[in-house]
């Protein structure tokens, strides 16, 4: 076809922009629309269309074996993907009658106690139904023991008569002294035992897993018919049955990098750079003669956080991580994968310099951060979708602590603690701060410790030019280690 003449009016040609680091993942896991040929097209063997699936993701387990835990993380993993995830939790239904029952309650010749919870499951599957007619909502986790072949049939025959498929995850764990660590992980953070004696709390809830132990029934090849996951002993052995498609498949290879194992994560950014100095972004500068100090005091700011644990540091391959982490006296591994965010032509440049140059492209990042891709570079969703093999790593380690650059930590941060894609690439990290997140089974704790070093503030508001101010009086402070900052998600 020949090239349109000068002379044809060119108001009416439209430039076709497919925009696909703006669509979310989960748009990606379904057909748009579909053309049947035949009204009562199948697609996957079971009745379901594809373009319809919609997965609950199923607990089951004895208590203290991690299933909240794991279904968190599921729903943040999901969500930090753009697949859109919820938890139900029956016992948040349970509690609404029973808010702290004993461990009498769960006995199953306890005929009040059997109704109430068989009704708290019923109200947490129909809300469930209810949040799947929503077109965009993928995955739902639905929290509880299910501890008995009959609920676990019943659940399924629900979710059939929905179309929604079912994928049981079963954590089976005798390792006692991670069961050990659950229940003192529960006796503190459970609502069921808000305000009540840990020592009576544990030995509460230890009553409640006899009760639970009288009756409970594992996968087996009785549910063969069921899609599955086993997790035996923290991730020692995982058995699959049946797994049907991409999503389910998907949900599952992250299931077989996690553990259940209490542990904390340690992050930082690099201590203060030239470039930081000068209001220049991206770039591999050195340290200023500030990042130096906090690098000199960082081991012991780590030692009072983490005590004698044996940590490995990870650092992006940037002289300035490398420099912040060199008086560390651990392992430490460099990843290509925790670089900084890539910006393009405007590497080097400020903020101010990259209004003026191009000064549309400053507005859209303004409109639309975690989209907006640098000419030549990259967004916060490729960012996003760098860091997955990073964060299946950092589920499969212990005792980890990340140097990097702010745009790797806020998307790594939004990850532990579930924060939006509008609300992620304009959180704050200051420079010269070692955080702490401890995830737990109902919340993620957050603790901050600054260093008394001080350091430009390189956070920019939106429409601002970002010019580099000192850091705000709380980061130039006495470093509150013996007292530190705590921030619950």
């Amino acid at each position: 076809m020949p090239p349109p003449t000068t002379d044809q009016p060119q108001a009416n040609v439209e430039q076709y922009r497919p925009e696909l680091n703006r669509a979310p993942q989960g748009d990606f896991m379904r057909p748009a629309s579909r053309s049947r040929a035949h009204s009562n097209a199948k697609t996957n063997g079971v009745g379901v269309q594809v373009e319809e699936t919609r997965i609950c993701v199923v607990m089951v387990g004895l208590p203290a074996r991690g299933k909240s835990l794991i279904a968190q993380k599921v729903v943040r993993y999901l969500g930090w993907l753009s697949i859109t995830a919820k938890c139900f939790n029956v016992g948040n239904y349970r509690r609404t009658s029973t808010p702290q029952p004993s461990a009498a309650f769960f006995d199953t010749s306890n005929k009040e106690g059997e109704r109430l919870r068989m009704a708290a499951a019923e109200a947490a599957v129909k809300d469930m139904c209810n949040w799947f007619r929503k077109p965009d909502n993928l995955i739902a986790i639905l929290d509880a023991t299910n501890s008995t072949k009959a609920r676990r049939r019943w659940i399924k025959d629900r979710c059939d008569a929905e179309g929604i498929e079912t994928l049981f995850v079963e954590s089976k764990c005798d390792d006692e002294e991670l069961i050990m660590a659950n229940i003192k992980e529960v006796k503190t953070t459970s609502p069921d035992y808000k305000g009540q004696d840990p020592e009576e709390a544990a030995r509460d809830f230890r009553e409640r897993i006899r009760m639970y132990e009288r009756v409970y029934e594992t996968l087996d090849e009785d549910e063969a018919d069921m899609t599955y996951c086993k997790i035996i002993d923290v991730g020692s052995q995982v058995i699959i049955n049946r797994i049907q498609d991409y999503l389910q498949s998907r949900v599952v290879y992250y299931l077989m990098n996690l553990h259940i194992k209490p542990r904390s994560i340690w992050i930082s950014r690099h201590g203060e750079s030239m470039y930081n100095l000068s209001g220049q972004i991206g770039g591999d500068a050195n340290l200023s003669s500030r990042g130096e100090q906090y690098a000199k005091l960082l081991p012991e700011m780590v030692k009072k956080s983490a005590g004698d644990l044996p940590l490995t540091v990870w650092t992006s391959t940037l002289k300035r991580t490398a420099q912040t982490a060199r008086y560390l006296p651990y392992e430490k591994l460099s990843w290509k994968a925790l670089d900084e965010l890539d910006s393009g032509v405007c590497d080097g440049l400020t903020y101010a310099e990259i209004e003026a140059q191009y000064p549309q492209d400053f507005k859209a990042r303004d409109e639309d951060k975690y989209n907006y891709r640098y000419l030549g570079g990259e967004s916060y969703r490729d960012v996003v979708i760098r860091l997955e093999p990073i964060i299946m790593e950092l589920e499969r380690s212990e005792n980890i602590l990340i140097v990097t650059h702010q745009a790797v930590l806020r998307c790594i941060y939004a990850y532990f603690m579930g924060s939006s894609q509008e609300q992620s690439p304009w959180m704050e990290v200051p420079l010269h701060c070692l955080i702490k997140l401890t995830p737990r089974a109902y919340k993620t704790e957050e603790e901050r410790m600054f260093a008394d070093v001080p350091a430009v503030s390189t956070w920019r508001g939106k429409g601002t030019k970002a010019e580099h101010a000192p850091t705000p009086a709380q980061s130039v402070a006495p470093s509150p280690m013996i007292k530190p900052e705590i921030k619950v998600t």
